[in-house]
């Protein structure tokens, strides 16, 4: 059955494989990273636009050591994770410093870079290399678990295992670059999540969940858990030039290092954290979802006539909407300044 397989998606992806996603050309390894990085959680149409900015900016991974993290961020801003923006510029400051400016040929050293885990360091040594290694990307476990009928929520440990060695069973030792891509864009545009072409499925003949009518339940979900909500004030300080007071994030935690809005825990504590020296005007409040918590936020307006003392340290800055854009700054955090009049 694994030779059947792999066959039978690669004739599959000659004809209707992607053959002009942008990293394909070239595909070399820098180019495979940012993409796979890129794709962990973000669908290829999003994608898309921003890596052929990245590869602009940064062409060469020496270029991405050489940048200031501010400047990744920015250019990232608006993928969300940022985490993954990060541990790029971190792992390519590595390479500089320990591999010649290159990512390494070798698994273990590219698995022990930031942000490259099993798949992702499989991935890159078998679209830039042609090595045999498997990958199990969120499509490829959506078409293995469906194909074998596999049980239990893929991110517990056992099924995990079970699909691992499915992945390494159907993993050719011949055009393994092809057939690494025919199985995630079999996964993205007819093993779909929601509404599969099942007719169009070159395994459909083989595949247990639809011989057996369970295509909608596997794989099956994570756990349902409610998600805790968390509140918080966000401040939208103006001065007198219609400038925004912006602050650096903790290296740590949500947004970690992004440049946001200074906030409090509530409207009385963003008042004494201002000293009472203005007036606060509350906006409309919004709902934020991260993968753990729901962000209940408040955002208040004010115009402050006096700036003295109140940016006077590194991770604070006055800045004009405008020039706030080019920094890393969360998506609404964006959103919020974005809709400020010119003037305060």
């Amino acid at each position: 059955m694994p030779d059947s397989v792999s066959k039978r998606l690669l004739r599959w992806f000659d004809k209707h494989g992607r053959h002009d996603l942008p990293w394909q050309h070239p595909r070399t390894a820098y180019r495979a990273w940012i993409a796979e990085v890129m794709l962990q959680q973000t669908q290829v149409v999003t994608a898309i636009p921003y890596f052929l900015r990245f590869i602009e900016k940064y062409p060469k991974l020496r270029a991405l050591a050489a940048a200031p993290l501010d400047d990744v961020l920015a250019q990232w801003s608006g993928l969300g994770y940022y985490s993954r923006a990060r541990n790029l510029h971190r792992a390519a400051r590595i390479c500089v410093a320990e591999h010649g400016g290159r990512l390494p040929r070798v698994y273990d050293g590219l698995a022990a870079l930031p942000g490259i885990g099993r798949s992702t360091a499989g991935a890159i040594l078998a679209q830039a290399h042609g090595m045999r290694f498997a990958i199990l990307d969120g499509n490829v476990r959506r078409v293995l678990a469906r194909l074998h009928g596999v049980r239990g929520w893929p991110g517990e440990s056992a099924t995990q295992t079970k699909l691992w060695a499915l992945a390494e069973s159907h993993t050719p030792h011949a055009r393994v670059a092809d057939y690494t891509q025919a199985i995630m864009d079999l996964g993205a545009t007819v093993c779909t999540r929601s509404r599969p072409r099942c007719a169009a499925c070159p395994l459909k003949r083989s595949c247990i969940a639809l011989r057996d009518g369970v295509v909608a339940q596997l794989p099956e979900r994570k756990p349902v858990r409610a998600l805790p909500t968390r509140k918080t004030v966000m401040l939208l300080l103006r001065d007198r030039a219609g400038r925004i007071l912006l602050e650096r994030r903790p290296p740590t935690g949500v947004w970690a290092q992004l440049w946001s809005l200074p906030e409090a825990h509530d409207t009385d504590a963003a008042r004494r954290h201002l000293g009472n020296r203005i007036t606060l005007r509350a906006l409309a409040p919004f709902i934020h979802t991260f993968s753990h918590y729901r962000l209940d936020v408040t955002p208040m307006t004010g115009v402050v006539a006096a700036t003295r003392g109140i940016a006077d340290v590194p991770d604070r800055r006055w800045l004009l909407p405008r020039d706030a854009a080019s920094l890393g700054l969360p998506a609404p955090v964006r959103k919020l300044i974005e809709t400020l009049p010119e003037n305060p």
